[in-house]
């Protein structure tokens, strides 16, 4: 089952390859005045970025503030290219991470699929929710948990765990709360910590997140980013950069994540929900896209 699910995201790498390239080609042909901006930026840009983005710190946040800092990106084409330029890292991040880690097939891939359907058949209710509410709750939701995996990691309250597959109860649980995940993304609410702190609360590795949060966001962009190519809203040397320089990026931070102790990554889990939480509860009270 896994082999068919990278099997199935390998094609689709491919499809969004073949039009991206297409895409180039034909613009570098009609259009070789257009400025872009620099190309050193842009690969330091998807270099950064993409390291940080596999350790669960997300991309999007980032990678929006330094297209802005150095306005390399015009604002019209931000959305897309936000998308574009980290497809292919991200689908690198699934590849490695599902082949390396550990998940019970059934666990993972019933979780997959609850956030992609979470993202097209939640967004349409998502869209008439209260965006400051809700990211409010959340925020305040991921500094409860933040608290109580310190208090585990202090020995104060028994918790955690390093399972590698979900049954029963706990398995439904992780459906229904990945799916409610998969639909917050059309928000602008990134799935990866939240995602972290579902698997840590069930009991599972903390390192199972990695496979489920990327895989879930892995087969969601390919689609997405073919159709914001197709309408020329994106910045082509911005996406070109990053598929170069973001998946080395990925490899390196990647091998660090797999190599580091189960106690080691919980910390890093503890600080990057907490990150999250934070940026969440200031962006409640600006009314601004949590996209991390």
């Amino acid at each position: 089952m896994v082999q068919i699910l990278l099997g199935i995201l390998g094609v689709m790498g491919i499809w969004y390859l073949v039009v991206f390239a297409k895409d180039y080609k034909e613009f570098k042909t009609n259009n070789t005045a257009e400025d872009e901006g620099s190309t050193v930026a842009h690969a330091g840009i998807g270099l950064g970025v993409n390291f940080f983005d596999t350790l669960g710190i997300g991309g999007f946040a980032p990678m929006t503030a330094l297209f802005k800092q150095f306005n390399l990106v015009h604002d019209r084409i931000l959305p897309g290219t936000l998308n574009t330029a980290m497809t292919i890292p991200v689908m690198a991040e699934a590849f490695i991470f599902i082949k390396k880690v550990e998940v019970e097939p059934i666990t993972l891939i019933s979780m997959l699929v609850a956030a992609t359907l979470g993202a097209i058949l939640g967004a349409g209710f998502v869209a008439k929710l209260d965006e400051k509410k809700v990211q409010l709750y959340m925020g305040s939701a991921l500094i409860v948990v933040v608290l109580i995996m310190v208090a585990q990691q202090l020995g104060l309250i028994q918790g955690g765990g390093d399972a590698v597959g979900l049954s029963g109860i706990k398995l439904v649980i992780a459906v229904v709360g990945n799916f409610i995940l998969g639909a917050l993304m059309t928000l602008g609410i990134g799935l990866y910590a939240p995602c972290m702190a579902l698997v840590y609360a069930l009991g599972l590795s903390p390192l199972v997140a990695f496979p489920v949060m990327m895989g879930s966001c892995a087969y969601l962009m390919p689609a997405a980013s073919v159709k914001f190519i197709k309408a020329g809203a994106y910045n082509r040397k911005a996406t070109l950069m990053n598929i170069i320089f973001g998946v080395i990026g990925v490899v390196i931070a990647a091998y660090l994540v797999t190599g580091l102790s189960i106690a080691m990554l919980t910390k890093v889990v503890i600080a990057v929900v907490l990150y999250t939480a934070i940026k969440l509860l200031k962006d409640s009270k600006k009314g601004t896209p949590a996209t991390v």
